[in-house]
């Protein structure tokens, strides 16, 4: 595992759990929300993300946490291991509720202060399980005999995949 993509629905903890792949080997992580989000919320230029992202997988070896539809063109391809955190939309919506009054966030966004809007929820609670979800399992699919493919579901399940990896 030297590129490994990190996707899954906002609140699956894909950015927490890419943070424990890079502090067990030492990989490379890149938060791609640091990459697409500017100061109060502001979004990239979707073509301006795409180089941005053209860039960070030509790199030797990395740790990419971030759903981004949009550049799974360009970040399937160049990933070695997919590892899609499936987890169940109350779950997803427990945690981001539980992240903007904790105040804590794995990828803290500079100039951009947590917040949780009827559209965050309503991507957590439908729209993720009705579009991108559909889309990652069917990609997931194509590539399942190039890449490692992981799908994890539970807690459990994460902390077990964690205690399996030496550095």
């Amino acid at each position: 595992m030297k590129r490994i993509l990190v996707i899954g629905s906002c609140g699956a903890g894909k950015s927490t759990f890419a943070k424990q792949l890079h502090d067990r080997l030492g990989i490379e992580l890149v938060h791609l929300d640091q990459e697409y989000w500017q100061p109060d919320w502001t979004r990239t230029d979707r073509e301006v993300f795409r180089e941005k992202v053209r860039r960070l997988v030509k790199k030797e070896e990395w740790i990419m946490d971030g759903n981004y539809r949009n550049t799974m063109d360009i970040r399937f391809p160049a990933a070695d291991t997919i590892i899609f955190l499936d987890r169940s939309p109350l779950v997803c919506f427990y945690r981001i509720l539980k992240r903007r009054f904790d105040n804590k966030r794995a990828d803290l966004i500079a100039g951009c202060e947590e917040r949780v809007t009827f559209e965050l929820m309503k991507w957590t609670l439908w729209k993720f399980r009705m579009t991108s979800r559909k889309e990652i399992l069917q990609r997931m699919d194509e590539v399942k005999n190039e890449k490692r493919i992981v799908i994890l579901k539970s807690d459990k399940e994460i902390a077990e995949f964690i205690g399996s990896i030496h550095e």
